[in-house]
């Protein structure tokens, strides 16, 4: 035996404690009915409601004081059974199109089953789980087309990786002199970045992180297609460098949140390297058009981005959470983050090699197994199928805005791209405001009624009904059902006239 091992002096460990099972075959048995009722639970999926509010009784359970005394486990995934399984979001059933969520897949379940299971830390050291990652990153940027020396970092979602990315901007603008004197507005000018009314709003959350406050985004009108005005980005960057400003950053948007319209990237493109600024590009969900032969000229432009942000759990269809950001310059994302307490010093051997290698590329010093289920999801389906599911996704859509424009009672509102559409019901006689309730009242009751779950979102003022599809499971006659709902429901409300 190694001097070591078992070093304790004899006895020390009597009534010792830990978390492991009394019995493993126990714990076994229990843990292989979990996953068979999970894997029932994905099969059965289109049997249950697409979503159904928490009753009386959950609520009531779920407020309950904290446990003192630890229950059997058997009898908590009972409780998990009754009131926490029946109610999610309902994202994996066939019939959600709301907001941009996705499904995740099968395999991200026994992903995350191992992830949990190894539970690995992975701000960086010498292990399996950073060799993943950086695998990952590389074959991301692989299918982006950045050049293989690219950076990049898996983050919670599309906001936190647009953050870290705006913030290379800034510390690039400044020469990184902001890492340690703060923002100084009287050194060069209060900096600015410049994107589309379309964008996202994690645009002026993250100009309040980083110091730029909510002016610091300057909001530049759309065309009917919902893309940015390029030109009238390029006058008012001009016109704000000469009223003494800091224009620093020049955001495209792939894939707007309402509608789903890229902008024009080559252009943008074009446009940050005259006026020498940052080009980021919002990819949340409409960059993964990349893997589809047929649509990926969409984001032509988004390979000349200096950093790109999006998300897997969106269209890649990925089991939450997994964003990612790629930065063009390695050099300039680890001059934006890196950091080296003493606690981390790093070793010519042993684990800590280079324990803050991940860290030291954005905010989190403690992260979680992310690549995993990237790695095994790639490994599993490749990036052709996922491809040939967004084209799908895409000419599903298609197929629902020929439904829409089939039925004299429904109107499309706004442009329709890529894999959203907004739309409404409209009847004759009815004011503005009465046609708002009316859609409101509606998709209400299609969401109770379990059948489906769009989301919804105003265009020019009017409510709409909105279709955001990231769904793998759906299927032509889904969609068929939804426009036969809402017509049913909406001449329901017309006919009761309870608006």
């Amino acid at each position: 035996m190694s001097a070591l091992q078992n070093t304790a002096p004899c006895g020390r460990d009597t009534g010792h404690i830990d978390l492991d099972p009394d019995d493993w075959e126990e714990f076994r048995a229990l843990g292989h009915g979990m996953l068979d009722d999970m894997v029932d639970y994905l099969r059965t999926v289109r049997k249950r409601p697409a979503w159904q509010s928490p009753p009386t009784a959950t609520r009531t359970f779920l407020v309950g004081p904290v446990p003192r005394v630890g229950r059997d486990l058997a009898r908590v995934y009972e409780d998990c059974k009754e009131h926490v399984l029946p109610y999610p979001t309902g994202n994996i059933h066939p019939g959600f199109w709301g907001w941009v969520l996705g499904t995740g897949t099968p395999v991200g379940v026994l992903a995350g089953l191992l992830g949990s299971a190894i539970n690995c830390h992975v701000p960086g050291y010498d292990q399996a789980a950073s060799l993943v990652e950086h695998q990952v990153i590389r074959w991301l940027a692989e299918l982006m087309d950045y050049p293989p020396e690219s950076s990049g970092l898996l983050v919670s979602g599309g906001t936190v990786a647009n953050l870290l990315g705006i913030t290379v901007a800034r510390n690039c603008a400044t020469k990184q002199r902001v890492r340690r004197d703060g923002v100084d507005p009287a050194a060069g000018g209060a900096m600015t970045i410049y994107g589309s009314t379309a964008t996202h709003g994690w645009v002026t959350r993250s100009c309040d992180l980083i110091g730029l406050g909510e002016r610091g985004f300057r909001q530049v009108p759309v065309d009917a297609d919902h893309r940015v005005r390029v030109e009238e980005m390029a006058r008012m960057i001009r016109e704000d460098r000469g009223r003494g400003l800091h224009p620093i950053c020049v955001i495209g948007n792939a894939g707007t949140v309402m509608c789903g319209a890229t902008d024009d990237l080559n252009a943008l493109a074009d446009l940050a390297a005259e006026e020498g600024l940052w080009f980021h590009i919002d990819g949340a969900f409409g960059s993964l058009a990349k893997l589809s032969p047929r649509y990926r000229q969409i984001v032509d432009g988004m390979e000349r981005a200096d950093s790109v942000a999006f998300d897997l759990h969106k269209w890649g269809y990925m089991q939450y959470e997994v964003g990612v950001l790629l930065v063009r310059d390695a050099r300039a994302h680890a001059a934006s983050f890196s950091f080296a307490p003493s606690y981390f010093e790093p070793f010519r051997g042993g684990i800590a090699v280079d324990p803050t290698e991940f860290a030291s590329r954005g905010l989190q010093l403690s992260r979680g197994f992310r690549a995993l289920k990237v790695w095994m999801n790639l490994s599993v389906y490749g990036s052709e199928r996922i491809g040939q599911v967004i084209e799908q996704n895409i000419d599903q859509v298609a197929y629902l805005r020929s439904l829409i424009g089939r039925e004299p009672s429904l109107e499309i509102l706004g442009p329709s791209e890529l894999n959203v559409v907004c739309f409404r019901y409209i009847a004759p006689g009815l004011t503005p405001e009465e046609l708002d309730a009316l859609n409101m009242e509606a998709l209400v009751r299609i969401q109770e009624s379990g059948l489906a779950v769009p989301s919804s979102g105003r265009l020019e003022g009017r409510f709409a009904i909105r279709v955001a599809h990231t769904n793998h499971r759906t299927t032509y006659a889904d969609f068929d059902a939804l426009v036969d709902a809402v017509l049913r429901v909406g001449r329901e409300l017309v006919g009761s006239r309870a608006l």
